[in-house]
């Protein structure tokens, strides 16, 4: 059942005149006694195939013309241009039902279903996920997504950095305890990971170019439309680097996936309604550099109520982005708002040296990195500061004292990234099934 002719190649024009075997499933059906218009799909897109009574006979015929909406089919026949939509129909000349739907459970993802929703999710689409996945959104979003997913590889592949995998049960937290998922573990208390950090910063030494790809795990009760409990991560971390380095890798980084995506998905980009001149602009254009306190002076400018030294949510990143017609970094938070990891300023120490990447649009925080405190005096000193317990870090501590050296990373989300660059109105459009404070099926 090995399949040898793709939709996509029909509309090409490739296989004009040819006889072509093409597998799929219904996407609408119509006609009469003795003619039948079926719309036949595949991951490549959809092709009007004729089928009539006397030419495929009495018994094909009706097995097909009683092929409900999803029933997967094969169908051979002749590729004949034509003035219709997508230019090609084909001329069926035999056919057979594979994967039948009974009309006492039709398909559920209904045209009325999917108006309702008018282009975002309905709880109903939320709870028939599995089925959803077909849809024509559905299909462009996991092919954005796979593009993205295979930019950041490339990026990182391409200037020799090493994929390095670390565990998903730790003993401790990165971001913060409000956000860990415990979870019981032969009768000791785990954590899912938050981040791959820590356990990359053990590798930097032997690799000191690496980087991941993988889900990491956040217990965020935000209902927001770019927060998920289980999302990915692209992190990377070098050795001998600083914070204006790491920035440089992550502004290359989502250059290079914008780029990625005007080259390989500009249709799917086109189909969603994507203003490909703004994506071209993300792609070409320099991030420009914000320090916190400029920030804070803007918002508190805009009437906004924050104060020096709060670490700026969702809704300030909103509108300090309104304006911005490309991602800003936001640089040198103060000491107190960011976790023991992030190195102090040597020129003014009530500032460390970090750093979040901020989407126009009001997307927000795409990434967030930094330089790491690399000496065991200011690490001990930092997570002293803290009240941090140094157990669960001895291994992470360990890293300085045998021969630390200056280095740094980021985390990029990259579900947020594919949210942004395609436009999604709802982080949870990019991802095949969505996990947030209220869901966990299907």
């Amino acid at each position: 059942m090995a399949k040898s002719y793709w939709i996509g190649d029909v509309l090409s024009g490739s296989h004009d005149g040819a006889e072509v075997e093409l597998k799929g499933w219904v996407h609408r059906s119509r006609g009469s006694n003795k003619i039948r218009f079926v719309v036949l799909r595949d991951s490549t897109g959809t092709v009007q195939c004729v089928i009539k009574r006397e030419t495929v006979g009495d018994s094909v015929f009706e097995d097909l013309a009683g092929a409900l909406i999803e029933s997967s089919v094969v169908l051979k026949g002749t590729v004949s241009p034509t003035d219709r939509e997508h230019g090609h129909e084909v001329q069926v000349s035999s056919g057979e039902v594979i994967g039948p739907v009974s009309p006492d459970r039709p398909f559920p993802i209904t045209e009325s279903a999917m108006a309702e929703a008018d282009g975002g999710e309905t709880e109903f689409l939320l709870d028939n996920r599995h089925l959803y996945l077909r849809t024509g959104r559905m299909t462009t979003m996991l092919k954005i997504r796979s593009s993205v997913f295979g930019a950041i590889h490339s990026y990182f592949r391409d200037l020799d950095f090493v994929e390095y995998q670390a565990p998903n049960f730790v003993a401790g937290a990165v971001e913060g305890g409000s956000t860990l998922f415990e979870v019981p573990y032969f009768g000791r208390k785990a954590y899912l990971t938050q981040s791959w950090q820590l356990y990359a910063e053990a590798a930097m030494p032997s690799l000191e170019r690496l980087y991941t790809v993988a889900p990491s795990f956040r217990a965020e009760k935000s209902r927001t439309r770019r927060h998920l409990t289980e999302f990915w991560h692209a992190e990377m971390e070098i050795a001998w680097g600083g914070n204006e380095e790491v920035m440089n890798h992550g502004e290359a980084l989502v250059r290079n996936v914008a780029g990625k995506l005007l080259e390989e998905r500009e249709a799917e980009l086109t189909d969603l309604g994507r203003d490909l001149d703004l994506v071209s602009r993300y792609a070409d254009s320099k991030y420009p550099r914000m320090r916190y306190d400029e920030a804070i002076e803007t918002l508190q400018g805009l009437g906004i109520a924050v104060e020096w030294g709060q670490d700026l949510d969702y809704s300030k990143e909103k509108v300090l982005t309104q304006d911005f017609d490309v991602p800003h970094f936001l640089t040198h938070y103060p000491r107190i708002a960011k976790p023991f990891y992030h190195r102090p300023d040597p020129d003014d120490p009530k500032y460390v040296l970090c750093h979040d990447l901020l989407a126009p649009e009001g997307y927000g925080e795409i990434i967030g990195g930094g330089e790491r405190t690399w000496s065991e005096k200011e690490i001990l000193e930092r997570i002293d500061e803290e009240g941090t317990p140094r157990e669960p870090y001895e291994f992470y501590i360990d890293v300085r004292r045998y021969g630390g050296v200056p280095h740094g990373g980021f985390g990029m989300g990259v579900d947020r990234v594919c949210s942004w660059l395609s436009g999604a109105d709802h982080i949870r459009e990019t991802i095949p099934f969505p996990r947030d404070s209220r869901r966990v099926t299907p």
